[in-house]
């Protein structure tokens, strides 16, 4: 099979000036070894972890107060111990630059923006530290926050950081038993909340829902309202703080860092919660900030000249990862609202007016606006945009080439995937590799991933679980309350003992890159082969009728049926020959394997808050078993429809 021709090569000039080049000469001067690309740095990387890891914190610009004695302890997963004895303080990494260029721009539906310089946002996050301490609270404690995308949960966590508080956060839309499920269980000490949001220009009042999520919260001593897009329309208790009243009466002086241990825990996590009560994964310091520097300016490049914008809310993992580019003087933008309102061309806009030179999105917004046939340079100046960035779920190579049709010819896509357990990425962008319709460029630089097939064989060019062989400083320090470790090693560690399994399903390419096919647990199986739903997905991107779909196997002990659902433009009759296209499609493009046995037309696809198909919430209704967490959804009322399909298919069988 011939090679497939790259979407985009980095010029000669580019190649020459990226901080990953530079590293990779730093290293080969250091080891000795000819180490010519990337594949060569990376297999040093995972071969030599101890020696990859010191020099990536010495190039990134990780400090410490007191040196480590070790670099890695025991090389076992899990019982790692990165950095022995070496302290830190995440927060004064972030606020190392104290100059009045813009830290954060922030702005909202309304569009109403706001501005951070660093030496603002410094002297902001000092106070908050202060109050804090006021507050008392101190290290270890818990400060949650159930708070809208602005600049306050920013320094609301610097603030913890400073101090060595422990940050957790969910979105003010999650409701009471969603936002409970995750921030009861780590009883946090204080609460930042907003008051109320906006989005698709509703305004959303938050303070009836504050008030029973407090109420069920006996460790909260005191809860500080952030000011926010929308406001209360009810009574506030008298016992709550506004922001700027509770950071004034703090003392002008920011207190000293807190220097830490590497591993003392930053942040809790939660997962999405869909299948099950959210893990709390606790991430620690050193670990989070040394993969995020090494991610950040490796792997995207970013500079004291750029200005990084990711779209997502204060509970997905890219609002950390995206916090975290701080570190490196990069200014960041922050969106509160919907990213199609008032219409998709919003936050392409929104890029030219804060000078985003790294865009960042999930996979399902560059599908929807393939799907809207828009084209953002027409109607935005994105010539400072020099990078796309996309995660979520994997991305078409369709919406690859849209990218370099519609957004930007000479600019790097790179389609990024890890998770919250790893607050990072396994694979992901490089700025000296071309880019490849449909894959995402390399292997994480330290991260020795593999494909396995069942019998835990590495295996190229084939599909296979995601694992990763070596430890790494970003994995969790633990899961909160799970004191022997049994959660935390039946998560990852039971399937391929000693080696970390993700729960994806991808496929590595001859060129170095992957192909992400879906997550592993909602895999199918058709005569004996494996099928990552990511399969049928692509190929019906060609279909312009088609506006989302999803497939499950029925029944969940057996996988005999595939059941595709299909969301039609404008609510377009599903025809008998359209089921046929479908069929046909999918014969060609993948294989006979492929072709569903019952094609259904509905009016939406679940998914969950970070807009990934919540394929396991359709099977578990279609297979008549609770849907737990439905809350952790980002359209739970649209289970309605696929609970009738269950019973459908129920009496069907019934009948036969």
């Amino acid at each position: 099979m011939a090679e497939p021709e790259p979407l985009w090569r980095p010029s000669p000039a580019a190649l020459e000036r990226a901080q990953l080049t530079r590293f990779r000469r730093l290293a080969e001067a250091r080891t000795g070894r000819p180490l010519t690309d990337y594949a060569a740095l990376h297999g040093w990387s995972v071969e030599d972890s101890e020696s990859f890891w010191a020099l990536c914190a010495e190039f990134t610009g990780v400090e410490f107060s007191q040196p480590p004695q070790a670099i890695l302890g025991p090389e076992r997963m899990p019982g790692a111990i990165w950095f022995e004895g070496a302290r830190l303080n995440y927060a004064a990494h972030l606020l190392r630059r104290r100059d009045d260029a813009v830290a954060i721009a922030a702005w909202n539906e309304s569009g109403g923006a706001r501005r951070y310089t660093f030496r603002e946002l410094h002297a902001a996050a000092g106070r908050c530290a202060a109050a804090l301490l006021a507050a008392g609270v101190r290290a270890g404690d818990r400060v949650a926050g159930y708070v809208v995308n602005g600049p306050e949960a920013v320094i609301a966590f610097l603030g913890a950081a400073w101090i060595g508080a422990v940050w957790t956060a969910c979105s003010p839309d999650f409701g009471v038993t969603a936002a409970l499920d995750r921030l009861g269980q780590v009883a946090p000490r204080l609460l930042v909340a907003s008051a109320g949001y906006r989005y698709q220009s509703r305004e959303f009042d938050c303070v009836p829902a504050l008030q029973r999520l407090v109420a069920e919260l006996p460790d909260v001593a005191q809860v500080v309202l952030a000011p926010a897009g929308a406001g209360p329309s009810g009574q506030i208790p008298a016992s709550w703080l506004a922001w700027e009243a509770w950071l004034a009466a703090a003392s002008p002086a920011p207190p000293p860092f807190a220097e830490l241990p590497f591993d003392h825990p930053l942040y809790i996590l939660f997962s999405s919660g869909t299948t099950g009560r959210p893990k709390c994964l606790v991430h620690g310091a050193g670990g989070a900030l040394l993969q995020h520097r090494k991610e950040h300016q490796l792997h995207t490049g970013l500079g004291p000249d750029d200005t990084l914008f990711y779209f997502t809310t204060c509970g997905w993992m890219m609002w950390n990862w995206l916090v975290s580019a701080l570190a490196g003087g990069t200014g960041i933008a922050l969106y509160d609202g919907s990213p199609g309102h008032p219409d998709l061309t919003a936050l392409w806009r929104a890029a030219e007016r804060f000078g985003v030179t790294v865009f960042g999105t999930s996979a399902a917004f560059l599908e929807a606006c393939l799907r809207a046939d828009l084209a953002p340079r027409s109607v935005a100046d994105l010539a400072r945009v020099r990078a796309v960035l996309s995660t979520g779920s994997p991305l078409s190579p369709a919406a690859f080439r849209w990218v370099y049709a519609r957004v930007g010819s000479d600019l790097m896509l790179a389609s990024i995937a890890g998770g919250t357990d790893i607050v990072s990425c396994f694979v992901l962008g490089n700025p000296t590799l071309p880019v490849y319709a449909g894959q995402i460029q390399c292997l994480g630089l330290g991260m020795d991933v593999a494909a396995y097939d069942p019998a835990g064989r590495a295996v190229v060019g084939q599909k296979g679980e995601l694992v990763c062989r070596r430890p790494f400083p970003s994995m969790p320090v633990r899961f909160w309350n799970d004191p022997d470790g049994s959660k935390y090693r039946e998560a990852y560690f039971t399937h391929f003992p000693g080696v970390w399994r993700h729960g994806d399903f991808i496929e590595l390419t001859p060129q170095g890159g992957v192909i992400m096919h879906g997550r592993s647990d909602a895999t199918l199986k058709r005569a004996g082969v494996r099928i990552g739903t990511s399969e049928i997905y692509r190929p019906l991107e060609a279909l312009p009728w088609i506006t989302d779909c999803l497939a499950v196997g029925y029944p969940k002990q057996t996988d005999r049926e595939i059941i595709l659902f299909v969301v039609t433009r404008h609510g377009g009759e599903l025809t008998p020959e359209r089921q046929a296209e479908i069929r046909a499609l999918l014969r060609r493009e993948a294989s006979p394997r492929h072709v569903p046995d019952r094609i259904i037309a509905m009016l939406d696809i679940p998914k969950t808050r970070n807009g990934k198909k919540a394929e396991l919430a359709v099977r578990a209704t279609l297979n008549r078993d609770a849907v737990l967490n439905v809350e952790a959804l980002a359209n739970p009322e649209c289970l309605a429809a696929y609970t009738q399909v269950a019973r459908l298919l129920a009496s069907a069988e019934v009948q036969a």
